[in-house]
């Protein structure tokens, strides 16, 4: 998945969490396996970043031919665990996940976001 379009649809999908990444599963239109990596600056520099992408990319390669959902996208947002995990609790956290999201048994979504400023931090009384 390259188009930022495909990760905002993953986002509406099914998410499960580890502690190396978050796993979205969403189904796609008859489009096959397909996968996308995304780490946040939060995480850390580019270098940082992309390790962890191309770590999770070899993870992805390895585990979703067998154990992916069938025409289903997959996203994993990497968390900065991600980097210094072994590869192995990688892989089991991975298919855990997976098997969680064919079976259905997706994590509670966090409420919505309130943006700074609102009503909401007005009541706690913050100044504005």
């Amino acid at each position: 998945m390259r188009k930022r379009a495909d990760f905002l649809a993953a986002n509406r999908g099914l998410r499960v969490a580890k502690p190396a990444f978050v796993l979205l599963a969403c189904p796609n239109q008859s489009a096959g396996k397909r996968y996308g990596v995304t780490v946040t600056k939060k995480i850390g520099n580019a270098v940082v970043r992309n390790r962890i992408k191309r770590r999770f990319r070899e993870l992805l390669w390895a585990s979703l031919p067998e154990h992916g959902l069938p025409d289903h996208d997959h996203v994993l947002i990497g968390r900065e665990v991600g980097m210094t995990r072994d590869f192995a609790k990688l892989t089991a956290d991975l298919e855990h996940a997976l098997r969680r999201a064919a079976a259905g048994e997706g994590d509670k979504r966090r409420g919505p976001r309130t943006p700074r400023g609102s009503a909401r931090s007005a009541a706690k009384g913050t100044p504005q």
